[in-house]
């Protein structure tokens, strides 16, 4: 399974944006995908999960309100909507899977650390910026 991500950019605070994350195949489709980034100096972080049943998606604190996560079997893809978008919000966005998990482990799709996640997309960058 390959995830590819897409739709980063340059946008003013207050803006908006929507990130892709496009899975090779329908695989995915039975998997939780998480939306991570990653800002200069820090650690990667985990930012929304959507697991693979509708109604059940999660956000970290510092995003709740103004990401909006979603996916659409038929694309093999899940979105991260960006609104209200903040100079803090500047990071590389990532998604990721593990296949052992169909339903997330709170913001993230899996329990694990990080490093035991076997399916990553190549990120994208968003800089939030006047």
């Amino acid at each position: 399974l390959q995830l590819v991500e897409s739709g980063g950019g340059l946008v003013e605070p207050g803006g908006s944006l929507r990130l892709s994350c496009a899975a090779s195949d329908g695989t995915a489709n039975y998997y939780a995908i998480g939306w991570f980034r990653q800002a200069p100096g820090k650690e990667r972080e985990g930012v929304s999960c959507i697991s693979s049943q509708p109604g059940s998606e999660y956000y970290a604190d510092s995003v709740k309100g103004r990401f909006t996560i979603s996916r659409d079997n038929a694309k093999n893809t899940v979105y991260l909507q960006m609104n209200s978008v903040k100079p803090e919000d500047t990071a590389i966005y990532y998604c990721a899977s593990h296949p052992k998990y169909y339903y997330c482990s709170g913001v993230t799709p899996a329990p694990q650390s990080l490093s035991e996640y076997p399916y990553w997309g190549q990120g994208t960058q968003v800089t939030v910026s006047a």
